[in-house]
């Protein structure tokens, strides 16, 4: 049992968008599927894929991730992909219309938190955030100092 975990374990690959956190206030996160070609699937199961700059945008009734980077397959024939086209990410009505009445209000915008493997399909996490002021992000540095510090006090008391 504990090598067929093994296996999976080293399979499992996940993608994040380190700087998201950083910058945005995250306040509603969705769960997407995302339509992707099958060389694309093969690249970011290699990990060879950033969501660093990439956001959401609404068209026509349809969520499209744009600016998303997946490196072309490194065994791909003249069949792959072009690594920053534009893809479609799959949600269900009221999801889109969530996110639709969101994008409205102003000041929000739409940004993948981390692309990953759920079984055998790819999915993509993206959040509704509006953007951090800079001494937001200074208060954010500062509790984490602070947690870092009290952790390091517990752990010599120990």
């Amino acid at each position: 049992m504990a090598a067929k975990s093994q296996k999976n374990a080293t399979r499992f690959t996940e993608v994040r968008n380190a700087k998201a956190l950083h910058e945005y206030h995250v306040e509603v996160r969705f769960e997407a599927g995302i339509a992707l070609k099958g060389t694309e699937v093969k690249s970011i199961r290699a990990g060879r894929a950033q969501i660093a700059e990439s956001f959401g945008r609404l068209k026509n009734g349809e969520l499209w991730l744009v600016n998303a980077h997946i490196d072309e397959y490194r065994f791909g024939t003249y069949l792959n992909h072009e690594p920053r086209r534009t893809r479609k990410l799959l949600l269900r009505k009221p999801e889109l219309r969530k996110i639709d009445q969101a994008m409205n209000q102003g000041g929000r915008s739409l940004i993948p938190i981390r692309m990953y493997f759920k079984e055998a399909l790819v999915k993509v996490e993206v959040a509704i955030c509006t953007g951090k002021k800079l001494y937001d992000k200074r208060e954010d540095l500062k509790k984490k100092i602070v947690d870092r510090e009290l952790d390091r006090v517990v752990k010599a008391h120990r």
